[in-house]
């Protein structure tokens, strides 16, 4: 049956107004469609890149065991269930095939300081840059309530989703209880932290909490799991029982020498852990994979 049919000419006006209508909402289905299937689009996750992941976003879960190391060629050999690696430096070959091996991946980034060295450092304004980090060569507290720092974030996470990561490890996300040149107050710094975990659960990415220790009560609710280090050492990790309580892994490594040089002092850091139910290694502090002791034999 015709169009014809339903709609004399004199009610053309309204055919007319039909079509356009219908074309109007066919292209807006359309756009919808190919922003949906697309993780990477120029709005950075926001406005419902949610809603357009098509596989569930991975949930660590407390069994999670790990491995980290970020220079260096990765070693994929360790029998863990997570692998941290750097964003920038570890190909994508290497992240496929840790994950053709049934592990998942999670990439590390600061998202706190400019570092002279990444590939994307010129695209920081000098106001987006304070002081220096103290012990790190080349890096530089950032402004984090800059539009320009959160911009070039959300291109770091379009960047993990690109190379395939599972998850995300941001790191110096504690620039307010630091000398960072700005005016940073706990607000803000939980502003930009769960705008992290936003953009990251948007781009269907986990989302490890670094530190961080005075927020963490206050962040249980945005973050997958917490990765933190030398709470041992500084007598910190009962603030991490709240990650434990919900259901959330606490990912932990100790740096102090007397951890890797005596085994008895391991034997009892390794006993707090199991009974914390941490997940605990002994790394250097470059984690270049020179030597690794895991309490989860």
């Amino acid at each position: 049956m015709s169009q014809k049919d339903f709609f004399p000419v004199r009610n053309f006006s309204f055919l007319v107004l039909f079509l356009c209508i219908a074309i109007f909402l066919t292209g807006c289905g359309g756009s919808v469609s190919a922003s949906g299937n697309s993780l990477t689009g120029s709005n950075g996750g926001n406005g419902g890149t949610t809603s357009s992941v098509s596989a569930p976003r991975w949930h660590p879960v407390l069994s999670d065991t790990w491995q980290w190391q970020l220079r260096g060629t990765v070693n994929t050999g360790y029998a863990v269930s997570v692998y941290d690696v750097d964003l920038f430096d570890t190909p994508m070959a290497t992240i496929q095939s840790l994950q053709a091996a049934g592990k998942k991946v999670v990439c590390y980034f600061s998202a706190g300081s400019s570092e002279n060295w990444r590939s994307d450092f010129s695209q920081f304004q000098a106001a987006d840059m304070g002081n220096n980090l103290t012990g790190w060569a080349g890096e530089r507290w950032l402004d984090t309530r800059s539009s320009n720092v959160r911009q070039m974030m959300q291109a770091r996470l379009d960047l993990a989703v690109a190379k395939g990561c599972n998850g995300v490890e941001p790191d110096n996300v504690d620039g307010y209880v630091n000398r960072s040149g700005f005016p940073l107050t706990a607000a803000t710094q939980l502003d930009y932290n769960r705008f992290l975990a936003n953009e990251s659960h948007q781009r269907g990415l986990a989302i490890a909490l670094k530190n961080d220790i005075n927020q963490l009560s206050d962040l249980v609710g945005d973050f997958d799991f917490a990765l933190n280090e030398q709470c041992h050492e500084f007598n910190e990790c009962d603030n991490y029982q709240i990650f434990i309580n919900n259901n959330k892994p606490v990912f932990n490594a100790e740096y102090a020498s007397v951890y890797s040089s005596d085994p008895i002092m391991r034997q009892t850091l390794c006993a707090d852990a199991a009974a914390r139910r941490f997940h605990t290694l002994v790394l250097p502090l470059m984690l270049d994979d020179k030597y690794r002791y895991s309490c989860d034999l």
